[in-house]
């Protein structure tokens, strides 16, 4: 299968946050821009679009990026959010179901071939641990949406056979640059796309005593946590000054 015009929309997730590369608009690789690499080497006309914005919640992300991602014809299309939703102290899942399964069917009727997202399991433990039911939820709604308008999904929520912590950023948050390659892996094996693509090795994590856990965890709320916790009480956002990498469809690679 060979696809022409590539749209990403999305959260940071999309965008590649946790990827880092100062060469690349934003300072981002990212997962979407790993696939559209390889897209690209099976067609010379291939062209693509990243309209993600980091901290954008699912709302956000249907009014800004949706309507643009229909004009701009594509025959491909992946859409993550509601991370950023379920986070929240306070959210209407059933509403923003609704508003998903309407926005699917917008970009469905472009023809496009459409992938979704469920996101991941973060265990019981940990910070996300008290939003785990709400994310399974939420997870639910995306595969009875998916199922409903015929599109592909990526179940993060099942991917078993890759240690999350591993493949996660120092903000804890964020996918590393393996964590976007394994689901630049995810992605082209969902569409049955054949790739070369092989994981990037890891270390193991360290194991750590009881004292230098405690002053790894205070580093991160410092750094981290507490920064994010003092953008959600003042309603900003970390992606109020940025703008989408790659707005319009254009080479790459």
């Amino acid at each position: 299968m060979s696809f022409k015009r590539y749209v990403a929309l999305g959260d940071s997730f999309t965008e590649g946050v946790g990827d880092d590369d100062p060469t690349r608009p934003n300072g981002l690789r990212g997962w979407a821009d790993r696939v559209a690499e390889h897209l690209a080497t099976l067609d010379d006309d291939f062209r693509y679009a990243n309209l993600a914005i980091r901290g954008r919640k699912l709302p956000q992300i249907i009014d800004e990026q949706v309507q643009r991602a229909v004009d701009l014809a594509p025959d491909l299309v992946t859409i993550h959010g509601g991370g950023n939703d379920v986070l929240r102290p306070k959210v209407d899942i059933d509403a923003l179901a609704r508003a998903y399964d309407e926005a699917i069917v917008e970009l469905r009727r472009t023809g496009a071939r459409v992938v979704m997202f469920t996101l991941f399991d973060p265990g019981a433990g940990g910070i996300y641990g008290p939003v785990r039911g709400r994310m399974a939820i939420f997870n639910e709604w995306v595969r009875e949406i998916a199922d409903r308008h015929d599109v592909t999904v990526v179940d993060m929520w099942r991917m078993r056979g890759v240690d999350l912590v591993t493949h996660m950023d120092d903000d804890r948050m964020h996918l590393n640059a393996a964590g976007h390659q394994y689901m630049a892996m995810q992605v082209l094996d969902a569409l049955n796309i054949g790739h070369t693509l092989e994981r990037i090795e890891v270390a193991p994590p360290p194991v750590l005593t009881r004292k230098e856990a405690l002053v790894e965890n205070a580093r991160w709320t410092k750094e981290f946590l507490g920064p994010w916790i003092h953008r959600r009480l003042t309603g900003r956002s970390s992606g109020d000054t940025v703008s989408p990498k790659h707005p319009t469809l254009e080479r790459i690679g």
